[in-house]
């Protein structure tokens, strides 16, 4: 395998060198399939047709060669011309299974996935390569959303080579999607008992474990996972996760550190570290991680939100309107910052930059009631009065039933004067509920000390 790899690398330097001296140096016909083969892996499709180029020019019989010049076609959208090329070569070797494969690689990439796996189910048929053609076929299910018939396939391809863990994870991925976590535990399971060490497979229990919120067994899961291997930085993440949720922040903190040595800084691990430290008492920690965390990585929103909670939490509006500022800067389309800023602006008596906030907020999607009604509040506060009806009757769009949006529609209309339109949104605000009518007496006193409001109101409890 070592003197393979050299070998492939001495042809691609005298390749490379070729193409600088503009000398033409022979190479014989696997040497070319080994050079295409590098640089189509490598995503250097230019190069690789360069050598499939003179490589059939100095060997214009060698099947392999134009089985790779149909790959370059399939890549470059032109299929035409590729299946020109597979169906001659179907010609002269129908068992070929590689023409199988690349012909369901023109039909898959035309959507066509049932027709695809026909042809991949005729090469398995023909190869030697079991496990790979079963991944293909498993990918042609995904992309059918049939979870059932990929996790199946997945698992074929683990029957051929239980080191493939590419096909472990899809299996996983299947049962999850089908949201099998007790079947997928029991796979799992099996599949350890022909592999006790495999790193992957306990970190999979560990997982499945963590979503069923069995933390104790997902524990011991990771911890077999380290025993497998005392250097997966996965295992000693999860196993984190897991302590915290049992409450265990030192030793939470203990794993992310561990992780910290092993490899670079994520700044998943700085922030789990952050809040660990925020959780003990110790803010000066916490600060300094979530920090590391943004600088690590600054546009992880979490982390953000991280710093402008950590402030907030501690009623320190101006340091969090500052970090919340800086992280909209960063990114002006996250929902989550907008709607930060409005709230702490509206803390700080800000009421026009939050309406702004709460504005952008629902601009961006986010129709969450409180939105709706938080906006409104703010409007009433800046004396925009239409502002505040027009935002509520948006907000009755998605919540027409709610009684809170219809006292406020209630108040602002007596207070515009049109009772009419204030009597029916106080009728359907005590028919949907009546303990809601405290926002009219709290907002609007004017309305609510009306005879007629009073009467209703009065009404309704008898």
């Amino acid at each position: 395998m070592a003197f393979h790899h050299e070998r492939e690398n001495i042809s691609i330097s005298r390749f490379e060198s070729m193409l600088k001296t503009n000398n033409v140096l022979f190479f014989d016909a696997e040497e070319f399939e080994s050079i295409a083969n590098h640089y189509i892996e490598s995503g250097k499709i230019a190069l690789a047709r360069k050598a499939v180029g003179l490589g059939l020019d100095q060997h214009p019989s060698s099947a392999n060669l134009k089985l790779y010049k149909a790959e370059i076609f399939i890549f470059e959208n032109k299929f035409d011309k590729a299946d020109t090329i597979l169906s001659e070569l179907h010609e002269l070797d129908p068992d070929n299974e590689e023409i199988y494969i690349q012909k369901a690689n023109i039909y898959s990439k035309q959507d066509d996935h049932q027709k695809a796996i026909d042809l991949l189910e005729r090469a398995a048929d023909l190869t030697d390569d079991l496990g790979d053609v079963y991944s293909l076929i498993g990918m042609e299910y995904l992309f059918l959303d049939d979870f059932v018939n990929a996790k199946f396939n997945f698992m074929k391809c683990l029957e051929v080579d239980d080191q493939d863990y590419s096909a472990l994870y899809n299996v996983i991925y299947c049962f999850d999607f089908l949201e099998q976590h007790e079947e997928a535990i029991d796979y799992l399971n099996m599949f350890l008992n022909k592999n006790p060490y495999c790193e992957v497979a306990w970190h999979q229990v560990g997982k499945q474990y963590f979503d069923l919120k069995e933390y104790e067994k997902a524990l011991s899961a990771f911890d077999f996972a380290i025993i497998s291997d005392d250097r997966f930085v996965g295992a000693y993440l999860e196993k984190g996760k897991v302590l915290e949720k049992l409450g265990k922040y030192n030793e939470a903190l203990e794993n992310y550190q561990i992780t910290l040595e092993l490899e670079d800084p994520t700044s998943f691990a700085l922030l789990r570290m952050g809040k660990c430290y925020a959780k003990v008492g110790e803010d000066e920690l916490a600060l300094k991680y979530y920090n590391r965390c943004v600088h690590e990585d600054p546009l992880l929103d979490n982390g953000w939100i991280a710093i402008t909670d950590f402030y907030s939490k501690r009623l320190n509006y101006q340091k969090a309107l500052y970090y919340i500022n800086k992280a909209i800067n960063i990114d002006g389309d996250n929902v989550l910052y907008w709607k930060r800023y409005a709230k702490i602006n509206h803390r700080l008596k800000f009421y026009e930059e939050a309406e702004q906030g709460f504005r952008k907020t629902l601009e961006l999607g986010n129709y969450e009631l409180d939105t709706w009604l938080s906006r409104a509040d703010v409007l009433l506060r800046l004396g925009e009065h239409d502002a505040a009806i027009t935002n509520l009757t948006q907000a009755l769009e998605f919540f027409p039933e709610d009684a809170e949006i219809a006292f406020r529609l209630s108040g602002l209309n007596y207070l515009k004067g049109n009772d009419i339109q204030g009597r029916y949104f106080l009728k359907n605000g005590l028919k949907s509920n009546p303990a809601h009518v405290m926002i009219l007496e709290e907002l609007f006193p004017y309305p609510y000390a009306k005879r007629e409001v009073k009467a209703l109101i009065e009404k309704h409890s008898s």
